[in-house]
């Protein structure tokens, strides 16, 4: 059975810095791209950034380019998100998710439908 578990969330500051792990189990994140979103209440779900397997070809959404890092450990099966220079605007549920690597291409948004396999979400909170 599949599962993507998520964490690393919390609050923080306005330009503090979290790490999100996204942890797989039942599947071998490489074979897969990986996305995170976020979702605030009443808003679409948006994609942030996605990662095809543990290689470098990783995308941005513009709004975080310059201050969010995908990457992934291979050991671990995990995928990472490293945020820095957060901004209240930031403030949501962090979800990762898998998908066939074609889901995680350039020049392509990085769409929720495309991925079919989601963990559960991490609160994250950017607030003085």
């Amino acid at each position: 059975q599949f599962q993507l578990v998520e964490s690393g969330g919390g609050l923080v500051q306005p330009g503090g810095s979290l790490r999100l792990s996204c942890a797989a189990s039942g599947l071998v994140l490489d074979f897969y791209a990986i996305g995170w979103f976020r979702q605030v209440p009443g808003k679409e779900r948006e994609g942030v950034s996605c990662v095809r397997g543990f290689g470098n070809d990783a995308h941005y959404a513009d709004s975080v380019k310059g201050r969010f890092t995908i990457s992934g450990d291979s050991a671990k099966n995990t995928v990472n998100l490293q945020m820095n220079g957060l901004k209240p605007e930031d403030t949501a549920v962090y979800f990762c998710a898998a998908g066939p690597r074609p889901a995680c291409a350039l020049h392509q948004s990085i769409d929720s439908a495309q991925f079919t396999h989601w963990g559960q979400g991490t609160q994250v909170t950017v607030s003085s």
